[in-house]
């Protein structure tokens, strides 16, 4: 392996400037895919790391006026430990579950995961299905992108050389919106997604309608996208097992995905369909029992 400067930041403001005047670099933070990167490709090592994992200010979790709030460096371990995110959502804790073994929990971040930007990340879909926005910091001051929109390709997101995920946000509208995580893989642990899936909705009580639904899906495409075909038939429909069955199918149309060594494309476009179903029932599931226990309240 090529030798590397090596540089630790005390804060985000700091990693910046360090990206700054050190680009193009690397980011260190919980290391499970930087590591094993170098220890894969020793002649493509970079030639500056910037380690961040010391970076307190990146490790909160907190409401606020702009909602719940995750900072880059909160790893997979504390989103599956913490009550506020059990509490407002289940499917986040779910996802973090599947990642990997309880050392790479422990040691993997959530901006890690997002910035890695691997078509069958677990964390990515269902913070999409909950229009979270990144924040993103730079030289130039911070922005807030979709994370829909946050990532490019394989392995390529829209931060520039100079710049650095600091959290994510899930819109105040959206606390409390009933989501599923779904993942299929070959095995029950330690494995990449064949297919991942995610749904929100909010249930109207009254007419037994959705609302503002969502469908991402992971690994079926270069990126993690949205299934917006199936979102906008359901949008406003009874939420019926029928109707969640149709939107399954309808997704397909969106996904793109491959035949490899793991699954056939065409395996997992039937994936696409059982899991989207799946995650709208229990989304839909969710919002009548959130509806009649606020109604007993």
């Amino acid at each position: 392996m090529r030798a590397f400067e090596y540089f630790t930041a005390t804060d985000a403001k700091h990693a910046v400037a360090l990206l700054a005047e050190h680009a193009p670099a690397r980011v260190l933070a919980g290391g499970t895919d930087l590591l094993a990167d170098l220890k894969s490709s020793p002649a493509h090592a970079p030639k500056t790391v910037v380690d961040i994992s010391r970076a307190r200010d990146l490790r909160q979790i907190e409401l606020n006026a702009r909602g719940l709030c995750i900072g880059a460096l909160v790893t997979h371990s504390e989103i599956m430990a913490s009550k506020v995110i059990g509490d407002l959502f289940p499917a986040l804790v779910d996802a973090a579950h599947t990642i990997g073994a309880v050392q790479t929990r422990n040691l993997g971040t959530l901006g890690g995961n997002l910035v890695t930007a691997v078509p069958s990340m677990d964390s990515g879909p269902t913070l999409v299905a909950l229009d979270a926005q990144a924040v993103i910091a730079g030289s130039s001051g911070k922005r807030s992108v979709p994370l829909a929109e946050f990532f490019v390709g394989p392995r390529r997101t829209v931060l520039m050389p100079d710049e650095l995920l600091v959290e994510i946000v899930i819109p105040k509208a959206n606390l409390g919106k009933p989501a599923h995580f779904l993942k299929m893989g070959l095995r029950k642990g330690q494995a990449l997604a064949l297919v991942n899936a995610a749904g929100s909705l909010w249930v109207d009580a009254k007419k037994n309608t959705c609302r503002d639904v969502r469908i991402a899906l992971g690994a079926v495409a270069p990126t993690v996208i949205r299934a917006t075909t199936a979102e906008k038939f359901l949008e406003g429909r009874a939420a019926t097992p029928e109707n969640c069955a149709e939107a399954g199918r309808l997704a397909i149309e969106d996904a793109r995905p491959i035949s490899d060594m793991r699954a056939s494309a065409e395996y997992r476009r039937d994936l696409v369909a059982v899991l989207t179903k799946r995650v709208l029932e229990a989304a839909c599931a969710q919002g009548r029992a959130t509806k009649q226990k606020g109604t007993r309240k």
